[in-house]
C-alpha cells in the first residue's frame, strides 16, 4: 500500500490569509469572563478571512474549556516545566518503560509493510512514529474528550499562549467548514486531533492520505501516521540520520513538541524500540 499525500490546499491558503490580518487580530484575555468578547473578535477576524457559516457557528457555540484554562493557569504542573529523565517522563503515563516499548514494537511489527512504505516515502523511521503515537494516545486508545473547537479557542485566548496558537483556533474553524470535524468533535484539551494529537493548523498544512482511500482523517491511524511523517520531513528530518540527543533529527522533534523532556523521551524510546 503506497500512501498518497493529500494536502488541504485551500485550507492552507485560508490559514495563511488569517495569519496575514494583524489589524483584525483578537486581543488575548486574562480572565474567564472575557471569553465571549474574545470569541466576538476572533469571529470578526475569521469571517474577514473567509471562514464560512459552519465554522462561525461552531465558534459561536464554543464554550471556555475549563480543563484547558486550569492547565494553562498552572504552568508549574506541566511536565515540560521541570527536568525529567526519559524514564521518568514515560512512566508518568505508562506503568513501565518496558511496557511502553513492548506495546510500540507490537504495533510496528503488526503493520511492518506500512511503516516500511512510510519510511521509504518520508525518511522517518517507524520507531519514532510509534513512540509518538503511543505517548500521545496509547496507540489510539484515548484521543481526548474535550470539544476540539472549544479547546483550541480557549488556548488561543489565554495571554500566555496568544497569539502563537491563534492560527490553530482559526484552522479548527476551517476544518469544521470542510466537514472533517464539527462543533461537537472531541480531542485533546488544547484542540488536538485524532491518533497523533495534531494541532489543527498542522493538520491543515500536512494532512496526508496514508491508507489510499482518497481522504485524510486524523482519526484514521494510517492517515495520522503518514501526516506525522510528512510533517517531520517537511521540517527538516534527514532520512537515515541519527535521532540521538543533539543530532539534527533530534532537533526536528521540537516542531512536534517543544518540551525537552518530551523530545528526549521519544528519542530514548525509539532507540529501545529499534533494538
Amino acid at each position: 500500500m503506497t500512501p498518497k499525500r493529500t494536502m488541504l490546499g485551500m485550507a492552507a491558503l485560508v490559514v495563511g490569509a488569517l495569519l496575514a490580518t494583524p489589524t483584525l487580530a483578537a486581543s488575548c484575555i486574562t480572565s474567564q469572563g472575557q471569553f465571549e468578547a474574545f470569541k466576538q473578535q476572533l469571529g470578526q477576524q475569521a469571517a474577514a478571512s473567509g471562514v464560512g457559516q459552519r465554522g462561525l457557528q461552531a465558534l459561536q457555540q464554543a464554550r471556555l474549556s475549563g480543563i484547558t484554562w486550569r492547565f494553562e493557569s498552572n504552568p508549574a504542573s506541566q511536565s515540560s516545566m521541570r527536568y525529567r529523565s526519559p524514564e521518568e517522563f514515560l512512566t508518568s503515563r505508562f506503568s513501565t518503560v518496558n511496557s511502553f516499548v513492548s506495546g510500540a514494537r507490537q504495533r510496528l511489527q503488526r503493520n511492518a509493510g506500512f511503516f516500511q512504505t512510510i519510511e521509504q516515502r518520508f525518511g522517518v523511521p517507524g520507531s519514532i512514529l510509534v513512540a509518538i503515537w503511543g505517548y500521545e494516545t496509547s496507540w489510539g486508545g484515548y484521543t481526548g474528550d474535550t470539544p476540539i473547537v472549544s479547546g483550541a479557542v480557549t488556548l488561543a485566548s489565554y495571554c500566555r499562549r496568544h497569539p502563537r496558537f491563534e492560527d490553530d483556533a482559526l484552522a479548527a474553524l476551517q476544518l469544521v467548514d470542510s466537514g472533517l470535524i464539527d462543533g461537537n468533535s472531541r480531542g485533546g484539551p488544547s484542540g488536538e486531533l485524532g491518533h497523533m494529537q495534531f494541532l489543527a493548523g498542522n493538520w491543515v498544512r500536512f494532512a496526508s492520505d496514508g491508507n489510499g482511500d482518497g481522504r485524510a482523517d486524523p482519526n484514521n491511524p494510517f492517515d495520522a501516521l503518514a501526516t506525522a511523517a510528512y510533517m517531520l520531513r517537511a521540517n527538516g528530518w534527514q532520512p537515515g540520520g541519527s535521532f540521538a540527543d543533539g543530532s539534527s533529527n533530534f532537533r526536528v522533534l521540537s516542531v512536534w513538541n517543544d518540551s525537552g523532556n518530551y523530545q528526549r523521551a521519544i528519542a530514548f524510546a525509539a532507540g529501545l524500540i529499534d533494538q
